[in-house]
């Protein structure tokens, strides 16, 4: 039986390329490089900040990241100072947790987001009794696809991983959850292609954020 559901953060509930990109586009022009469009950070987002950065100084011309040292600094300061820029939950996201939470749902959120941006932006845009927990990145928790935040999870809900579904928007969610065993749901909505979700084998892909609450249901009843 599904008793747990762990998410992926942008991309699959909160609207965020915009307030990933704000941050990093200041720390390129900062060194006098080319911001880039919003849209580029559909690809350069979710393996965590560094990667992200590393990625756009690589596209803006600074292949060799001479950069990389000072601008993460900056770069970690302008997005804390202000992780909330345009960001907004995906249409039937709120009322959908609600459904989980009522069935009687653990939740939590698994996301390379620095932390405390993590629980700002969870806590600010969906509310601050809608999750269990809020897992973002940290030093001692590894950035996905490492799974040890989703065991972290488990351990605290005391379930094991055939309790739980793990839903995410991108390559990097579907290996985080093939890496912990958990049946993985790809979400079509976010960052990436249908397509790059179908060759990191997702075990179901949903097109609507109504069908968190499907998946749950249909396994319980089957």
């Amino acid at each position: 039986m599904i008793k747990a559901c762990i998410f992926d953060l942008d991309g699959t509930l909160t609207r965020t390329q915009e307030s990933i990109a704000r941050p990093i586009n200041m720390t390129l022009e900062h060194y006098g490089l080319k911001a880039q469009p919003v849209e580029a950070y559909n690809y350069f987002a979710g393996d965590g900040i560094d990667n992200a950065l590393r990625r756009a100084l690589a596209a803006s011309g600074d292949e060799e990241g001479k950069f990389f040292s000072e601008g993460i600094k900056l770069c970690r300061k302008w997005m804390q100072e202000d992780p909330l820029y345009h960001v907004e939950p995906y249409e039937y996201v709120p009322e959908t947790l609600k459904k989980l939470r009522d069935y009687g749902c653990k939740l939590a959120v698994f996301s390379n987001k620095p932390h405390l941006s993590a629980v700002n932006v969870v806590e600010t845009i969906l509310g601050k009794n809608t999750f269990d927990h809020i897992q973002g990145q940290t030093d001692r928790i590894p950035i996905k696809p490492d799974p040890t935040g989703v065991f972290e999870i488990l351990d605290r809900f005391g379930l094991s991983k055939e309790e739980c579904l793990y839903f995410g928007d991108t390559n990097t969610d579907m290996m985080t959850g093939k890496n912990a065993g958990v049946y993985t749901v790809g979400v079509t909505w976010g960052f990436r292609p249908r397509e790059e979700l179908e060759k990191y084998h997702a075990d179901r892909i949903i097109d609507c954020p109504k069908d968190f609450w499907t998946c749950v249901k249909e396994m319980n009843e089957e």
